[in-house]
């Protein structure tokens, strides 16, 4: 089987560490999920599922394990392949080689996160109301308990959906302000006066380097505007199409 097609962040090319933000493409999904979708929560053939999220974890060379993420602000350690129903939490991280984890998105910043000197890494997804209540810093937090530090530690932000993408109504930059008023810089004019841009990837760049991750980028693709690459839920929203595939974006260490 030939190498999938990923995108990499020079931040996190690391001694010891592999990371990969997947594309969709590389799978076996047809439709709707194609090719590469790794959703176990999606509509798709579960069996299809499976040979994707294989084909993925044989891409980096590890056992896989993502969360049942339910946008929380909430993150674990692992050690292994959960023994049952995976945890419902938004973040992992891990000391233990071989141990991929993982975040999956279909337009929330995926998040990824490398100790390389602690030998700590760990993932983390975040959708708006994650991003604001705290995920990246309960992922940061569980990733000192290995032993990680924070002035060490390095995060991309994967493809997500983009500024130049995401409308929002002003009920939603309230929910922003009314947590800090200063949020309303990631906001900018929308189609009319009831409308805002949001910069989603920005706001959780703000939110590391607010929590002592000095080193860390965004690696700059809208999944919302790149169809031939990437699943999206607003695209798939707007095309009324009933479900849609989810990205995967996951780091282990060697």
């Amino acid at each position: 089987m030939p190498e999938l097609p990923v995108l990499t962040s020079p931040l996190l090319d690391l001694p010891g560490v592999r990371h990969a933000f997947f594309t969709r493409q590389g799978g076996v999904s047809e439709g709707i999920y194609a090719s590469l979708n790794v959703g176990q929560g999606s509509n798709d053939d579960p069996a299809a599922v499976a040979e994707n999220r294989r084909r993925a974890a044989a891409h980096l060379g590890g056992t896989l394990v993502t969360a049942y993420q339910v946008h929380s602000a909430e993150a674990v350690a692992v050690t292994g392949a959960w023994p049952d129903r995976p945890p419902e939490v938004d973040g992992v991280a891990t000391a233990t080689p071989g141990v991929i984890c993982g975040a999956l998105a279909a337009d929330c910043a995926p998040i990824l996160l490398a100790d390389a000197e602690a030998r700590v890494v760990g993932a983390a997804h975040a959708g708006w109301k994650g991003a604001l209540t705290g995920v990246a810093e309960a992922a940061i937090a569980r990733m000192e308990g290995l032993g990680a530090r924070r002035d060490r530690i390095v995060a991309a932000v994967g493809p997500c959906i983009g500024p130049a993408s995401y409308e929002v109504g002003l009920e939603y930059v309230a929910r922003f302000t009314d947590a800090d008023p200063a949020y309303a810089r990631f906001f900018g004019p929308g189609a009319n006066d009831e409308k805002r841009q949001f910069d989603l990837p920005a706001f959780v760049l703000a939110r590391l380097r607010a929590a002592g991750i000095a080193a860390c980028e965004w690696i700059g693709r809208d999944t919302c505007a790149e169809a031939d690459l990437f699943f999206s839920n607003r695209r798939a929203f707007k095309q009324g199409e009933p479900d849609y595939g989810r990205l995967l974006s996951a780091i282990v260490l060697l």
